[in-house]
């Protein structure tokens, strides 16, 4: 229980900051514009990269390639979960001109419904998710390579 603690903790954390930085590109009337979305990927390993860290401070002795994984995925799972919540309750609830707009500027040439434009946000983030945990660890797992003495 207490070594799933932690990743929640960072991935509410990173979630918060994913939706700060919504707020912050609706203020300008930036969030339609999908290219902006890359920096939730930068977010998002930035959060999984301090929750790795942090675990691999706590549990020197326990901690492994799969342990770091787990706390990432976990990470980003929270982070996706929630983000993608508040982006339903912000296309439906809040900005309801939201999603046509964005539709609009996307180009698709097609009418879409709210849950496909969910899905394809829990998508995005659960991708990012995985490739930013299976980056991060390789900063963060033990070499089995031999040092030769000369």
């Amino acid at each position: 229980m207490k070594n799933l603690i932690l990743p929640i903790r960072f991935g509410l954390v990173t979630s918060a900051v994913l939706i700060a930085y919504f707020l912050v590109l609706s203020l300008f009337n930036k969030h339609i514009n999908p290219a902006f979305s890359l920096v939730n990927a930068a977010i998002t390993l930035f959060g999984i990269y301090e929750a790795i860290k942090i675990s691999k401070l706590q549990y020197p002795m326990e901690f492994s390639y799969g342990e770091g994984f787990k706390t990432g995925i976990i990470t980003g799972a929270v982070a996706t979960i929630v983000f993608t919540l508040f982006f339903l309750l912000y296309a439906t609830e809040i900005n309801s001109d939201f999603l046509p707009a964005l539709l609009e500027n996307m180009n698709w040439g097609f009418k879409s419904h709210i849950g496909l434009i969910v899905f394809v946000v829990a998508v995005m983030g659960f991708s990012t998710s995985i490739v930013s945990s299976l980056t991060v660890m390789q900063l963060f797992k033990n070499s089995n390579n031999y040092v030769e003495n000369k």
